[in-house]
């Protein structure tokens, strides 16, 4: 819930802007060269573009085949794929962001932090590569390096997914041990997405934990009815039930929790009694 994966792979297509009659040169456009020489300067940076073009689409292809592979855990192969594309093509941010997370997920953390400042460095404001690398740093136990990555990601009005670093600053800023900036992120998280489901459970056990029964439950019943229940929410909404007096709705909560997850470890701490 709190990490996913996802390879851009946009590119941008170099063209020539067409300029009235009269309206001058862009430097460097051929102005002041005789024509036969202008037209060939001219024929020669479109032809250096359609390369280009042709090159970002060769790139792009190798980057598809190996976030498919990624995706199927087929991790050698992947990084096969994504070597050749970065030969093609040594300015593909995605190529060394997805890199990295490979190499992350094989445990090769150095070569990983490489690729993911080799990333930054070629697309310094590229939020899905922000993100990630803010969630490595968290997981690699230093998350508070990693929240100034989180926030620049969310600062990215075209990112397709602004809560989740915002929810990850939460998560990492728990793991620092600052609860009250990882409630400021976690309310941000959902104001960005109210149906944020990782804002909404920490947001529920952590008024829980202070005791303000109100809005643990706002943020534990509106989670129980927006997604599919699982071992962790219901617990949370059996223990909220349980402090507000309701314990009809604990019971019928816990009945549920026993019987679709018995082997869970929320079940253990049901049957033990366990509810702080």
């Amino acid at each position: 819930m709190a990490f996913a994966v996802t390879v851009v792979l946009g590119g941008c297509v170099a063209t020539e802007n067409g300029r009235p009659a009269g309206s001058g040169a862009p430097p460097g456009s051929g102005a002041g060269l005789p024509a036969d020489r202008a037209d060939s300067d001219t024929g020669a940076r479109i032809r250096g573009s359609e390369a280009n073009d042709e090159t970002r689409r060769r790139a792009r292809i190798r980057l598809e085949l190996a976030s498919s592979h990624y995706q199927q855990g087929n991790f050698a192969q992947a990084l096969t794929e994504i070597d050749q594309a970065i030969a093609v093509d040594g300015r593909l941010a995605a190529g060394f962001g997805m890199r990295a997370l490979i190499y992350w997920q094989i445990g090769d953390v150095q070569r990983a932090e490489s690729d993911f400042r080799q990333a930054l460095t070629i697309e310094p404001n590229d939020a899905e590569v922000n993100n990630n690398y803010g969630w490595f740093l968290c997981k690699t136990n230093r998350p508070e390096e990693s929240i100034q990555y989180f926030l620049k990601a969310s600062a990215d009005r075209l990112y397709r997914t602004p809560a989740m670093p915002m929810h990850n600053a939460g998560i990492c800023s728990l793991h620092a041990g600052d609860e009250a900036a990882a409630e400021n992120y976690f309310l941000r998280a959902f104001q960005i997405d109210p149906a944020n489901a990782v804002a909404m459970y920490n947001l529920g056990e952590m008024y829980l934990k202070r005791g303000n029964i109100e809005r643990a439950r706002f943020y534990s019943d509106r989670l129980l009815s927006q997604y599919q229940s699982n071992a962790e929410t219901l617990w949370l909404g059996v223990r909220v039930a349980r402090r507000g007096g309701d314990g009809v709705y604990s019971n019928n909560l816990a009945q549920q929790l026993e019987r679709r997850f018995p082997e869970s470890r929320e079940t253990a701490l049901l049957r033990r009694g366990a509810f702080q």
